[in-house]
């Protein structure tokens, strides 16, 4: 028996580390390499103080100038404020039917703003509009509150939360963007922290919103633009979010999808609304004209399992929550596109979101980009009688 016991270990870890299938809706993907530029691209945003081009799907780079630069990023801070409350609302802390109360401090706040009054209760539904819409600042505060009981409590949220995105160049001073000591980012981080806030696809239900209104059957109805133009001159625009202060000029964090391929276009320090929107613009016809993205795996698609040695599930359904694809310059050559997952022997317990291996896709011998894989779930290690009766069941089943 022990002899047998020892087997069926040492089977299980070799079909681990032979396992082939795709990374799990949990990973946090390594942006590839730089995409070949063509002539001419470095005249993309030749206004803007720094600015990135980036495919949303894999975080290859088209095109950045200056893109690591340390800027104020005004209110674009608001996405990751947006980050952490989508993260919230999938970790089942808050729902989007909640009430959200409104604090002095946070009625308090100056700029942009959708004038709550203190005591006044919003859903979070409506708060999110207001975020995304309207940049409201006080909407900002108010759900930093909601969820981190504090300002300073949810900005420490941020700042934990860039760190775990690699994001080098990035510290909040506070959750919506009003000027302040120790407060900047780059356009490259933003880019990285708007891609993961695309994978809360519900997000551009309210970014990509061009008009709505807030206290639609009250007395004193708010009509919300979104400040974003884009949403409505730009075919296949749908978010994510503007910024200005006096310090940081006009900003913007633009998406855009078309056909199989959404990039993400940031712009910093831009002289005008006019001039920001119009290289934005640019920047993205250019990746629609230049493009295209090869999928791997679409949302929803069934992955795979990962077996876990000794763990209370066996084994780990993969699912795919988002796109993953590799990018291509149009008319590239798919033929000999392939994956390998590389994983680590697992051994209960694991925690969600724990780093188990990455998934390397390559054409031929080139690596083409890489994602890291982390566990959608939390595993615990069985009970000695659990695994004697599996071990039981494998032997006589």
């Amino acid at each position: 028996m022990k002899n047998n016991w020892k087997q069926l270990v040492a089977l299980g870890l070799t079909m681990i580390l032979a396992l082939s299938v795709p990374v799990s809706a949990m990973a946090e993907e390594k942006p590839a390499a730089s995409a070949p530029q063509a002539a001419g691209t470095a005249d993309l945003a030749p206004s803007a103080r720094s600015a990135i081009l980036m495919d949303a799907d894999s975080g290859t780079i088209i095109f950045e100038k200056n893109s690591h630069a340390k800027l104020p990023p005004a209110s674009i801070t608001k996405v990751m404020t947006m980050l952490l409350i989508m993260e919230a609302i999938d970790q089942g802390r808050i729902k989007l039917t909640d009430k959200v109360p409104t604090s002095e401090y946070a009625a308090s706040m100056g700029g942009s703003q959708i004038f709550l009054e203190p005591g006044e209760q919003m859903t979070v539904d409506e708060m999110l509009k207001g975020i995304a819409m309207a940049s409201g600042n006080d909407a900002s505060v108010a759900m930093a509150e909601k969820i981190a009981g504090t300002e300073s409590a949810f900005v420490d949220m941020m700042n934990k939360r860039a760190e775990e995105l690699g994001l080098k160049n990035t510290h909040f001073a506070n959750c919506n963007g009003l000027p302040a000591a120790d407060h900047y980012s780059s356009a490259h981080d933003i880019a990285v922290m708007s891609r993961e806030l695309l994978k809360h696809s519900e997000i551009t239900k309210y970014t990509g919103m061009y008009q709505d209104y807030l206290r639609k059957t009250s007395e004193k109805p708010f009509w919300l633009v979104n400040t974003n133009k884009l949403v409505r001159f730009y075919t296949g625009a749908d978010g994510l979010k503007t910024g200005f202060t006096s310090e940081a000029k006009f900003c913007l964090t633009a998406t855009a999808h078309r056909d199989n391929l959404r990039v993400i276009a940031v712009v910093m320090g831009e002289p005008n609304t006019k001039t920001r929107n119009a290289e934005v613009s640019q920047m993205l016809d250019y990746s629609f004209a230049q493009y295209m993205n090869h999928t791997i795996f679409k949302k929803g698609d069934a992955m795979g399992t990962v077996k876990v040695e000794k763990g209370m599930l066996p084994e780990i359904p993969l699912t795919a929550k988002h796109s993953y694809s590799v990018l291509l310059k149009k008319g590239s050559s798919v033929k000999d596109i392939r994956y390998e997952l590389r994983i680590d022997p697992l051994k209960a317990p694991v925690k969600i979101n724990a780093p188990i291996g990455k998934l390397i896709v390559l054409q031929g011998d080139q690596v083409l980009t890489e994602f890291a894989v982390d566990s959608p779930v939390t595993v615990d290690r069985a009970g000695w009688w659990t695994l004697f009766k599996r071990s039981m069941g494998s032997l006589f089943g």
